[in-house]
């Protein structure tokens, strides 16, 4: 019996293996054309293909040791994932004192409080089997958000550096002449959300929803249980990219109410003036 589950282990790695082989292949003939048109991403592509086969093996393996775990090792398990995102989109924010912390702390609200609420309406079970994928979906969507609020709202002050001086030798509050890169930095981060929401069913059909009816479940509520994993997904990047975008906010300016946030090669300029 153990010698036909190990075979059987290793006929579906094998096949695995050989699929992946054949997603690299492609995404490789991809990057050859992206050359031929002298856009280059060789290495970063590379890079992106050896950590995503990698972690997402040792994710299974992880999952497969802990797949009856508890709440708490579930929790953990998410709460690396967010410290992991935090890294990801702090990267977004090079400048700005404290951008770990600011991304941890949007992420945990933004992804917390819908994992929270989705636990509290048992829309989502403690089954780390369940916790975990859709919870690291939230997160990672989460993630997405803050990285492009935090992308959008550094490249737009730091594009009206003069508009927003201005405003301050005028006497303005700080927090209004930036008011509108707020705005649009979060709105930029709810685009790909959104237009993920509208095209729900007809330009896509969701992994989660594919799976459910894959093993048995109606297919009613399948589309039913993926609206609402797709509308949590738009309620914790909402929250993540407003908290995230007020919180650099709030370093953009010095306590003398001076802006401090500047483009990159200002900043390499007045540094090595300096």
């Amino acid at each position: 019996m153990l010698a036909e589950l190990l075979q059987s282990l290793s006929n579906d790695v094998a096949m695995g293996l050989a699929q992946a082989a054949g997603a690299i292949v492609l995404c490789l003939a991809v990057v050859l054309l992206c050359r031929w048109f002298a856009v280059h991403v060789e290495r970063e592509t590379a890079i992106s293909l050896v950590r995503g086969l990698v972690q997402m093996v040792l994710v299974g393996v992880v999952l497969a040791l802990l797949l009856h775990g508890n709440l708490l090792v579930g929790a953990l398990i998410l709460l690396a994932m967010t410290f992991a995102a935090a890294v990801t989109a702090s990267r977004r924010a090079q400048g700005i004192e404290g951008a770990l912390l600011l991304c941890f702390y949007a992420i945990v609200a933004g992804a917390g409080t819908v994992i929270a609420g989705m636990l509290a309406t048992e829309t989502l079970t403690t089954d780390i089997a369940v916790l975990v994928p859709v919870g690291s979906m939230i997160i990672a969507n989460a993630m997405n958000a803050c990285a492009q609020s935090l992308e959008r709202f550094r490249a737009d002050v730091a594009t009206h550096v003069g508009q927003v001086e201005a405003g301050l030798a005028l006497g303005a509050d700080p927090a209004a002449t930036v008011a509108s890169y707020v705005q649009s930095a979060v709105y930029a981060s709810l685009i790909p959300r959104l237009d993920m929401l509208k095209s729900l069913g007809l330009v896509w059909i969701p992994g989660v929803m594919a799976g459910m009816m894959v093993s048995g479940a109606s297919p009613v509520y399948a589309g039913i249980y993926q609206f609402t994993i797709v509308a949590m997904i738009l309620a914790a990047s909402g929250i993540t990219g407003l908290i995230v975008t007020l919180l650099v906010r709030s370093r953009a300016f010095s306590p003398a109410a001076q802006l401090v946030l500047r483009p990159r090669a200002t900043s390499q300029t007045d540094a090595s003036s300096d």
